[in-house]
C-alpha cells in the first residue's frame, strides 16, 4: 500500500497545501490524473474545494468524485486518490452512503496511492473516534478505512491558550485511550505526515509526533520506524 496520511492543509503562515507539494509529488511520482473526494467540505462548496486543490496543485489534473454519475466506478477507475480536510464526520457519512468505504480500501489494496490531509487522514485509522471535530451529522458507524490499525491526530498541539480552562488535546486522547487502553493514538503535529509504503511506516516532516497508549505518551522522530505499529 502506499498512502500519505498529511497532518494538515498548511503549515504555519505558507499557503494551501505548499509545505505538501513535495510529498505529494514524490508520493504519486509520475501520474498526473487525480480523483479527488471533497466530502469533508461543509462550508465550502465541492465545485470550489476542487478549484483549490487544482490551484495549489497546477501540475496535476484534478478532478472531483461528485462530477462522476457513479462515484464507485470512478473510484474503481483512480489512478490515484486524494482525500481533502475539513469534518470528518461528514466525510465518513458521504463515503458510507455512496458506498465508497469497501471500494476505496480494495484500490490501495492494490497499489493505488492515497494521499489524504487533516480529515483524508483520518479516516485512514481504524476509527474516527479520535477526530477533533464535531460529530455535525451522524455517519452509519465511526469505523474508518482501517489501512493503519491504530488511531491518528492530525493538527496535534501542545499548545494551551492562556486562561483557556479546557481540556487539552493531550487530555482528550488520554481519555480515548482510558477507555481503549491497546489501542495507539498517533498524534501528527501540522507540517508532519505518516508514510505508509506496504510494511513501511515512517513519520516524515521537521516536527516531531506523539503516541498514546494506555497510560504512557511517547514523543516520536522524522524519519523513526513505525512499523511495529502495523501489526
Amino acid at each position: 500500500m502506499k498512502v500519505l496520511m498529511l497532518s494538515s492543509s498548511r503549515k504555519g503562515s505558507e499557503e494551501y497545501l505548499e509545505h505538501a507539494r513535495p510529498f505529494i509529488t514524490e508520493h504519486i511520482r509520475d501520474i498526473t490524473d487525480v480523483l479527488f473526494i471533497p466530502y469533508a467540505g461543509v462550508t465550502i462548496g465541492w465545485d470550489e474545494y476542487t478549484q483549490k486543490v487544482q490551484m495549489a496543485l497546477p501540475h496535476l489534473n484534478i478532478k472531483s468524485i461528485h462530477e462522476f454519475t457513479d462515484p464507485i466506478k470512478a473510484v474503481q477507475n483512480a489512478n490515484v486518490i486524494f482525500v481533502g480536510g475539513g469534518n470528518t464526520f461528514n466525510l465518513l457519512h458521504q463515503l458510507y452512503r455512496h458506498k465508497l468505504t469497501t471500494e476505496i480500501q480494495n484500490q490501495i489494496k492494490l497499489g493505488i496511492p492515497f494521499v489524504g490531509w487533516s480529515a483524508g487522514s483520518n479516516i485512514c485509522g481504524a476509527s474516527i473516534r479520535t477526530t477533533n471535530d464535531m460529530p455535525i451529522v451522524q455517519p452509519i458507524s465511526f469505523n474508518a478505512l482501517n489501512l493503519v490499525p491504530f488511531q491518528i491526530n492530525p493538527h496535534y498541539t501542545d499548545y494551551q491558550p492562556p486562561g483557556y480552562n479546557g481540556e487539552s488535546r493531550a487530555q482528550r486522547i488520554q481519555e480515548f485511550c482510558e477507555l481503549n487502553p491497546n489501542i495507539p493514538v498517533i498524534g501528527i503535529r501540522e507540517g508532519g505526515a505518516l508514510l505508509l509504503q506496504d510494511t513501511s511506516l515512517v513519520l516524515v516532516g521537521e516536527l516531531d509526533g506523539v503516541i498514546f497508549k494506555g497510560k504512557s505518551q511517547i514523543t516520536i522522530k522524522p524519519k523513526q520506524s513505525l512499523d511495529g505499529y502495523l501489526c
